[in-house]
């Protein structure tokens, strides 16, 4: 057992054997970190111009309200267009406004109405870049490799989970937020490096219709696919009740906890770590199982029990030790969600596919993100998490009973599309077939 676990760990490190993923994958660990350095400091400057939960909540629904507004545009632009471009266009635009951000924090100008603002830009930028960025890791790797490249994306991302959110702690205790804006600007630069150096493979699609058009043909599509349709519920709850946890985590460790802006990053530190142990352990068990829709509900379970959990903790050790546990289930469901988006869609189609993922799990933020912020302004921080817990475990058992085939799915018993039935799909669409090898 021990060597088939092994083998199988070793044999998620694959896609780094092709050069041009390697490269743009170190781009991104470094940007990534300072991705996380820029989300703990803003939540900090929302609570400290602010003292206010709801706002804490607001700032992240700006961020994410583009998601869902943006979605069907942002998929069909990212399948005409070239990946690698529109990432070195969103990556740069990403960068001014961490710059923006840090000058009005370093003059001491900053407002709550500019952190919204900028929030709300970068969730522009944001939902261009998502569904590009997913796609563009399947054109760098092939698709033989795509889940394994998305699996080893997240790796980096809960890496960066981990040493983002604590430096953050650090820097904001000894020099000021500023710094951490300034930071992340600079962290941007690898990343577009490593993009103006590699070549991928994409398969665009041509199309004449108008974006709306070739993103209903996307969801025709969901709608022949049952187990495309589970997996965007389970996404939901992991997105809706999950999540949307982290976006009141100051008022967690500043009300509950009693503690500061180091109290709140060792708190989202501990959230990485959990991932990252998904990331090592679990997904490749996920990849292998033969119960593959049992395994993602029952993370979507486990995730709510821990968060009940954490609901009465006081203590920040065993706080930590709780939101660790928690973060296990989330990169279980939604990388391995992604992944299978991308092998379940035809070849023209992935980036549309993937936006939907998108839209319907962290689109909903901003309903999320409010919902959580009020219910912890109105019956406090502790019902609020207590209830999203509640939520998790109650959505987790009516999926699996609801859609008793899910119980028994392997996703490696599924035949993939070949390239007669996505042209076909395409036929019956009225959406032209056309490709091309980049």
């Amino acid at each position: 057992m021990i060597t088939n676990f092994v083998r199988t760990f070793l044999s998620s490190f694959e896609p780094l054997r092709e050069r041009n993923f390697a490269i743009y994958l170190s781009g991104q660990a470094v940007s990534l970190i300072g991705t996380w350095l820029q989300a703990t400091a803003q939540g900090w400057v929302v609570w400290e111009l602010s003292n206010s939960e709801a706002a804490l909540g607001i700032v992240a629904a700006f961020a994410a309200l583009p998601l869902l507004l943006l979605g069907p545009f942002a998929g069909a632009i990212a399948d005409r267009f070239d990946r690698r471009k529109l990432l070195v266009l969103t990556q740069a635009s990403a960068m001014c406004l961490a710059f923006i951000l840090a000058f009005l924090v370093q003059t001491k100008l900053v407002q709550l109405w500019h952190v919204y603002g900028l929030a709300l830009a970068l969730g522009v930028v944001t939902a261009l870049d998502f569904p590009t960025q997913q796609a563009f890791l399947g054109d760098l790797s092939g698709m033989q490799q795509v889940r394994k490249a998305v699996n080893l994306n997240a790796m980096v991302l809960q890496v960066s989970r981990i040493v983002g959110p604590a430096f953050a702690g650090f820097v904001i205790a000894q020099v000021g937020t500023a710094t951490s804006f300034w930071l992340n600007g600079v962290s941007f630069l690898p990343v577009i490096a490593s993009l103006l150096v590699v070549r991928s493979h994409q398969v665009r699609h041509h199309s004449k219709n108008h974006p709306l058009t070739d993103f209903a043909s996307a969801l025709r599509f969901v709608r022949t696919q049952p187990r495309l349709q589970d997996l965007l519920i389970l996404v939901v709850l992991v997105t809706f009740f999950g999540l949307s946890v982290l976006n009141i985590m100051p008022a967690v460790a500043s009300v509950v906890l009693g503690g500061n802006a180091q109290a709140l990053g060792f708190l989202l530190a501990a959230s990485g770590a959990g991932a990252l142990a998904s990331v090592i352990f679990v997904l490749p068990y996920v990849q292998t199982t033969r119960r593959t829709g049992l395994v993602l509900a029952s993370a979507v379970i486990w995730m709510g029990f821990w968060i009940l959990i954490f609901s009465q903790l006081r203590a920040l050790p065993l706080a930590m030790g709780a939101i660790l546990l928690y973060s296990v289930g989330a990169p279980a469901v939604i990388a391995t969600s992604l992944g299978l988006a991308q092998l379940m869609a035809p070849a023209d189609m992935r980036a549309r596919i993937v936006s939907l993922v998108v839209m319907v799990s962290f689109g909903l933020q901003p309903v999320s993100s409010l919902y959580v912020g009020y219910v912890a302004e109105w019956l406090g921080v502790t019902m609020a998490v207590l209830l999203n817990g509640i939520m998790l475990i109650s959505g987790g058992i009516l999926i699996l009973v609801l859609r008793p085939e899910l119980r028994v799915w392997s996703a490696g018993a599924r035949v993939p599309l070949s390239s007669e039935s996505s042209a076909a799909e395409n036929a019956a669409l009225s959406v032209p077939a056309s490709v091309t090898q980049e």
